[in-house]
C-alpha cells in the first residue's frame, strides 16, 4: 500500500498542473454583448431632455461596440497565425530542451518519491517533441525538394 502512496504522492505535481490547466481553459470573460444590450435599454429608458447622459452613455455603448469589433478582429488575426504555424525550428529546440531536461533528471537523486514518474513524463514529451521536430523536418526538406525540381 505505501507504494501506491508514493506513486499518489508522485503525480500530484503532473495532476495539479493537468488541473490548472483545465480550469485556465473554463474561464469566461464577461458578456460584453449582454451588457451593450443592456446599455442600450437602458438608453431606451432614459427621457429625451437628459441629453448629457443620453450622449454619455451612447458614448460607452459606441466604445463597447469599437471594442468588441476589435476583439473578433484579434481573434481572426490570431486563428490564421495559428493554423500557418509550422514550427520547425521552435520544435526542434523544444526538443533540444526537453531532451537536456531529461539528462538532468536522471541525475536527480532517484530516491525522491516522484522521480519516476516524471521521468516517465519526460520520456513521454521528448518523443512527443521529436515527433513534432521529425514532421517539420521532413516539411521543410520536401518544400527545399519541391523548390529545387521547380528551378530545374
Amino acid at each position: 500500500m505505501a507504494g501506491i502512496a508514493e506513486i499518489a504522492l508522485g503525480a500530484a505535481p503532473l495532476a495539479g498542473g493537468a488541473l490548472l490547466g483545465v480550469i485556465a481553459g473554463n474561464i469566461k470573460g464577461p458578456d460584453v454583448r449582454a451588457i451593450i444590450k443592456q446599455d442600450m435599454e437602458l438608453l431606451d429608458k432614459l427621457p429625451a431632455e437628459d441629453t448629457q447622459r443620453r450622449a454619455a452613455l451612447q458614448r460607452t455603448i459606441d466604445m463597447r461596440i469599437d471594442d468588441l469589433v476589435h476583439a473578433v478582429d484579434r481573434g481572426r488575426e490570431l486563428r490564421e497565425a495559428a493554423a500557418s504555424y509550422k514550427g520547425d525550428w521552435r520544435d526542434i529546440v523544444l526538443f533540444l530542451c526537453t531532451l537536456l531536461f531529461t539528462f538532468v533528471w536522471w541525475n536527480v537523486k532517484h530516491d525522491r518519491p516522484n522521480w519516476l514518474i516524471f521521468f516517465i513524463f519526460l520520456i513521454a514529451l521528448t518523443v512527443m517533441t521529436a515527433l513534432y521536430a521529425f514532421r517539420g523536418g521532413l516539411r521543410a526538406l520536401q518544400s527545399f525538394l519541391q523548390e529545387r525540381r521547380g528551378r530545374r
